[in-house]
């Protein structure tokens, strides 16, 4: 590499067009940058020492003359300065250990005149960029150096997007797949399904709810939420409504079916810890009445004649912490236009104002009971009333939501 006259660079001295870098201009303001020259040429890594040192261009440089020695310095560095004739690694093979080696660093190589073509097949290798001895001067070279940092820095967020537009997509397919589709025919009542995930790292939770009609005069309906938030819990839930489904289409008892989801929580899961809560609801629609069965759940809503209010069945304990029956509550509609709210924690669960006090199911209640909701149809309803709880939540809420509204009549 031969040194250009201060300032003014080699007669003809250039830059290879792909860099995109242009020739006026002064250099880009920024933070300062470690590179790692690996030169075995002690005179090649003077100068570049030397071009850096006199544009004043907030680069520290250090300086490696093996790929060994590389390894042992390339922590924590922005760039690397690759010369492409090393002792211990010719041409291309010490690119691809540079590579290798310095992932989350940006690459640029140093060509000779005579082997150019090498530097535009490094960077379809991966480097950021090429520069060629002899024909850059020291304004070029750190500009050639700060971009190669921006391009791998965009290249790296362009990536991490990608990846995260992939694994949405990815969740969106399984929920898509895994809710399900109530199982019913009759028009005596409506069923409107709502679920969110609290995205946590966009995947779906282990919230799970699913409606069967095993009679013309009867409906089946539970909900339920898996502790945690990741993959393994979302196939857990999936894994207890597919069994309770199972367990309903097979005309299974209704005080044997919520044991048997338990056996199959507690051979599935894959800690101790995990528990699940659930709550069923067994509609009769001859008698107009219900049996609710509550295990470590919520009690849902019943909206009748103007009024909310909880349906008083017993909390019972959770499921996969020590086995027990559930107490089956009786509910008796006093009219037939009545909707019934089955919802998980998350709904109720976020903050009301600025301390610490939770939305809870009083707080719930008082939603469904407000004026402001009349206008709001059945359908929307659930999604009108996870609004509300953002709203006084300041932000969405963090945990997942489901919910399943049955409504007879005019629901209310």
């Amino acid at each position: 590499m031969t040194r250009p006259h201060r300032g003014t660079g080699v007669p003809g001295s250039s830059v290879v067009p792909q860099a995109g870098h242009g020739l006026r201009g002064s250099l880009p303001p920024g933070e300062r940058l470690r590179v790692l020259l690996v030169e075995d040429d002690e005179g090649d890594a003077f100068l570049v020492g030397e071009l850096l040192a006199e544009t004043n261009a907030m680069i520290d440089l250090l300086v490696a003359t093996s790929l060994s020695e590389a390894r042992q310095r390339v922590m924590g560095v922005d760039c690397v300065l690759l010369d492409l004739g090393l002792p211990d690694a010719q041409g291309l093979d010490g690119l691809r250990q540079v590579l290798e080696m310095s992932s989350g660093a940006a690459v640029c190589v140093l060509t000779g005149r005579s082997d150019e073509h090498l530097g535009i097949v490094a960077v379809a290798e991966g480097a950021q960029d090429y520069l060629v001895k002899g024909q850059v001067d020291g304004v070029l070279l750190a500009r050639a150096l700060r971009y190669a940092v921006e391009r791998k820095r965009a290249d790296e967020n362009a990536r991490r997007l990608r990846e995260v537009e992939l694994r949405q997509a990815e969740s969106a397919r399984l929920e898509r797949g895994l809710l399900p589709q109530p199982l019913m025919t009759t028009d005596q009542v409506s069923v409107h399904t709502f679920y969110r995930p609290g995205r946590h790292a966009a995947l779906i939770g282990g919230d799970f709810y699913d409606v069967v009609q095993t009679r013309p005069d009867r409906i089946e309906m539970i909900v339920g939420d898996v502790c945690g938030h990741g993959v393994d819990e979302a196939a857990l839930g999936v894994e207890l409504r597919v069994a309770w489904r199972a367990l309903i289409l097979a005309g299974v008892p209704d005080e044997e079916v919520l044991p048997a989801l338990e056996q199959v929580l507690m051979s599935e899961r894959r800690l101790q810890e995990i528990f699940a809560t659930v709550a069923t609801t067994r509609l009769d629609l001859a008698a107009n009445r219900a049996t609710v069965r509550l295990a470590g759940h919520p009690p849902p809503l019943l909206l009748s004649g103007g009024r909310v209010a909880p349906v008083p069945a017993k909390g019972g304990l959770l499921l996969g912490v020590r086995p027990r029956r559930t107490v089956a509550f009786d509910l008796e509609f006093d009219t037939d236009d009545w909707s019934l709210l089955m919802y998980t924690d998350g709904l109720i669960e976020g903050r009301v104002g600025t301390g610490d006090d939770r939305l809870d199911v009083s707080g719930l209640t008082g939603l469904l009971a407000d004026p402001a909701n009349r206008s709001v149809s059945l359908a929307e309803l659930p999604a009108w009333l996870v609004g509300r709880a953002e709203q006084l939540n300041g932000g969405p809420l963090a945990d997942d939501v489901a919910m399943l509204l049955v409504s007879r009549g005019g629901g209310r």
